[in-house]
Formats: C-alpha cells, sequence, structure tokens
C-alpha cells in the first residue's frame, strides 16, 4: 500500500510561486512512476507533470510547460512540483499520484493509470 501526502498548497498572487511537496510511504519508492494532476471546479482532472522510474522521463501538459518543474529526491520519498509564474488560471486543487512503473521512461498522462492518490492541495492564484 502506498500512502501520499501533499503539501505546500495556498494563495499566492499572479506571477508568483509554490512549490508543491508529496511525501510517499512506500517500499521501493524509487520503482513508482510520478504524477501532478489538478482539478479546477466543475472541471475534470486533468495531467499537470509526470516523472518516470528514477526520474529518466519527465513530461509536462503544454499548459504549464517552461513554468512547471516536477522533480523527484528518492532518499526523502518524495516528489515535487515547482511552479512559477502562477496565472489565475492555476487555480485548482492539486494531486500527486503513483504508479508502480510500467517501463523506464513510462510516464501516464491520465488518472486511471495511476493506482494511488494523495488528498490533494489547493492553490489559489489571484489576479
Amino acid at each position: 500500500q502506498v500512502q501520499l501526502v501533499e503539501s505546500g498548497g495556498g494563495l499566492v498572487q499572479a506571477g508568483g510561486s509554490l512549490r508543491l511537496s508529496c511525501a510517499a510511504s512506500a517500499p521501493s519508492f524509487s520503482n513508482y512512476a510520478m504524477g501532478w494532476f489538478r482539478q479546477a471546479p466543475g472541471k475534470e482532472r486533468e495531467f499537470v507533470a509526470g516523472i518516470s522510474w528514477r526520474g529518466e522521463s519527465e513530461d509536462y501538459a503544454d499548459s504549464v510547460k517552461g513554468r512547471f518543474t516536477i522533480s523527484g529526491d528518492n532518499a526523502k520519498n518524495t516528489v515535487y512540483l515547482e511552479m512559477n509564474s502562477l496565472k489565475p488560471e492555476d487555480t485548482a486543487v492539486y494531486y500527486c499520484a503513483a504508479q508502480l512503473a510500467r517501463g523506464r521512461t513510462w510516464v501516464g498522462y491520465y488518472p486511471y493509470e495511476y493506482a494511488y492518490w494523495g488528498q490533494g492541495t489547493q492553490v489559489t492564484v489571484s489576479s
């Protein structure tokens, strides 16, 4: 069983930055691919960023490319999402997700591809 706990959300002005953290309790954390998703009110949960097993590959939604960075620290069993140049449209609940890796460069882009989820952390960007 994998447990994920997100932190770091909050209220920030447009143009500001936040760093989200996702702490995982899992044996062999480095065997998992990790993803960040977000869900705004009335919208479906969408892919934001993903990183493959042992960080060999990463990918981002077009809407956040160049502004967000995903990274992992296997020693701390933690994955991060550094968010810069935040926009009001980034406002959402952000979720961390984990899936036992399906390949060295595998990144999942859809919620159904991940078996484990955190409880979410709210990010609000004011204009």
